[in-house]
């Protein structure tokens, strides 16, 4: 049978078409955004195919199959990293617009490796263009709609249609979500967890290889990835939304008090992948069972009072625990409205928050953290535990006979509380800083429930960049926790804390290339600043299992140096 003949299509698949695409002016890559993440997987890959055609016009016409073969590989397998940046550089064009399929047009190709992120990238057999195939794995045959050209960069965007062949990773048995390759969230559903790791620990691999600016040598090798105790079920924070209704009133009709109303229900839901619209989404299988109860209750709610909506709407959908023991009477009641967790020693009741401005409860091995819901808080609670004490486990140096010991712990965009309270048992004195006074407020009573008194574990308000005006603590005595958000840091902190010096520092950060960037900046030093940092390790922890995310987690340690200005002349 043909290979077109073996074509499986998903239902209701999503698309574009000509007539609704509009022209708009080129913004400026943002540093750490998934657009510069994706330039370099595709630059890495186009300089693999350039290798791969040199070697094989350096080699008799009768090995042509080796071509097919370097294809199919991975690209750190086709060729090492330093020659692909240097093939790069040498080889920055763009194919021919004539060898180029025009937009709207379905072709099919070939997925070689899956992008940073999520995407795969595949080839045709038309150009070296390469095509960034969302929904598929290495090995997939796919029909695909061609979107968009980025001829500078070598690169087109494309919707998927349909699996013509499925690759060796793929199989759609897996699937566990009716809304998977049309809603945005998930992208990996299709593979193997194993292979998930995987993939999540070349993408820790590949962040440190373009964006830390350091030589191989000064970069482990990446450590397994850490994966989720649970793949679907895990996701404690859900936030569905629906758009306003349709604009059917003229100006002069609004400014006599007249509305716009929904003459139907909009989809309420996530949104379309790469597009701007919404789609209709019932359940969400990596949402917790509570997340999941609330979400068909405030999607009826919101059809019930349809008409009172004048905009649209964000849906928050946060779970909150209540703790109670087995010997108490509540234990024994099944309530309606909750999801109940039966333990060996206690019970939990599950609910879904809604209210932006209430509290939720979440339990972490014998920890509890509250917080405004609406507020940031990691949102798998499953790998938290494990999470939690792989910190406590390297958050210290190795003991050394002349080094002084840890007493003092700083921990820089502390939220809530997660890290300081966690590893508080460890040190005489521990001190979160965050710039949100309302996080600040939910860190004191995080403490003040888990019985840790101001002496040991304290907070403030302040904005990381002037965290060690606040901090007196002696710097071989003390280990900083960074987890900034996606950004990552800015240049002030990190001079600061090289300035600082402390002893060893830990960097958790949920977008690992603005790690690989900062960490970079620690391994380098700054001018005028004698402190740098060595990597002791890198690794992976899969917080969002099905999806192309991972935090990653850097541990340092601080080296003796010296500015190159003030190392003496080399002597012949």
């Amino acid at each position: 049978m043909s290979s077109r003949g073996q074509e499986r299509k998903r239902p209701n698949q999503g698309g574009r078409d000509a007539k609704r695409q509009k022209t708009k002016k080129q913004k400026p890559v943002k540093e750490g955004s998934s657009e510069e993440v994706l330039i370099a997987d595709v630059r890495a890959l186009f300089a693999a195919q350039t290798l791969s055609d040199v070697a094989i016009g350096a080699q008799p016409e009768t090995n042509l199959e080796s071509k097919n073969d370097a294809a199919d590989a991975p690209s750190d397998i086709v060729a090492d990293r330093e020659d692909s940046s240097a093939v790069a550089k040498e080889n920055d064009h763009a194919p021919e617009k004539a060898g180029l399929p025009n937009p709207f047009t379905e072709i099919e190709v070939k997925v070689v490796e899956l992008s940073s992120t999520g995407d795969g990238l595949a080839l045709h057999e038309s150009s070296k263009q390469i095509y960034v195939v969302p929904f598929t794995a290495p090995g997939d045959v796919v029909k695909v709609k061609v979107i968009k050209h980025f001829e500078k960069e070598s690169y087109s965007l494309t919707d998927f249609v349909s699996i013509v062949t499925p690759g060796p990773l793929r199989d759609d048995s897996r699937i566990h979500c009716q809304y998977f390759s049309k809603c945005g969230g998930c992208q990996f559903q299709m593979m193997e967890y194993t292979e998930q790791l995987k993939h999540k620990r070349s993408i820790v691999d590949k962040a440190f290889r373009n964006f830390s600016q350091l030589p191989p040598e000064l970069v482990p090798v990446i450590e397994d990835t850490i994966g989720s105790p649970l793949q679907y079920g895990y996701r404690t924070k859900l936030t569905p939304h629906f758009d306003g209704p349709p604009n059917q009133t003229t100006r002069a009709e609004r400014q006599n008090g007249a509305r716009n109303y929904f003459k139907e229900v909009p989809p309420i839901g996530f949104m379309l992948k790469g597009q701007r619209k919404t789609l209709d989404i019932e359940d969400c299988p990596i949402g917790t069972d509570a997340v999941r109860m609330g979400m068909k209750r405030e999607r009826a709610n919101a059809v019930k009072n349809l008409d009172t909506y004048k905009k649209g709407v964000t849906i928050l959908l946060r779970e909150s625990t209540k703790r109670i023991p087995n010997e108490d009477e509540g234990a024994s009641e099944d309530p309606i409205d909750a999801i109940k967790v039966t333990g060996s020693t206690h019970t939990d009741l599950k609910t879904c928050i809604t209210d932006n401005n209430a509290t939720s409860t979440e339990y972490i091995d014998n920890f509890v953290f509250t917080n405004t819901a609406g507020a940031f808080f990691q949102n798998n609670n499953s790998i938290l535990p494990v999470f939690t004490q792989y910190i406590r486990d390297h958050i210290l140096p190795p003991t050394t006979p002349t080094a002084p010991a840890i007493k003092y712990f700083i921990d820089a965009y502390s939220g809530s509380g997660l890290f300081t309270i966690t590893l508080s048992s460890l040190f005489t004195t521990s001190i979160g800083i965050d710039i949100a006074a309302s996080s600040i407020t939910s860190a004191r009573e995080n403490a003040a429930l888990n019985k840790l008194p101001p002496s040991q574990c304290t907070f403030i308000a302040a904005d990381a960049p002037e965290l060690f005006k606040s901090v007196k603590y002696p710097n071989d005595e003390t280990v900083v926790v960074l987890d900034p958000p996606r950004k990552g840091c800015d240049e002030s902190f990190l001079n600061q804390l090289l300035a600082f010096a402390p002893r060893r520092v830990v960097y958790v950060s949920c977008n690992v290339h603005t790690q690989a960037r900062d960490v970079g900046v620690l391994v380098r030093g700054v001018s005028g600043v004698k402190t740098k940092y060595e990597i002791e390790s890198l690794r992976g922890f899969d917080f969002f299992p099905q999806t192309g995310h991972v935090e990653g987690v850097a541990v340092l340690n601080r080296v003796k140096a010296v500015d190159i200005s003030e190392e003496p002349p080399a002597t012949s």
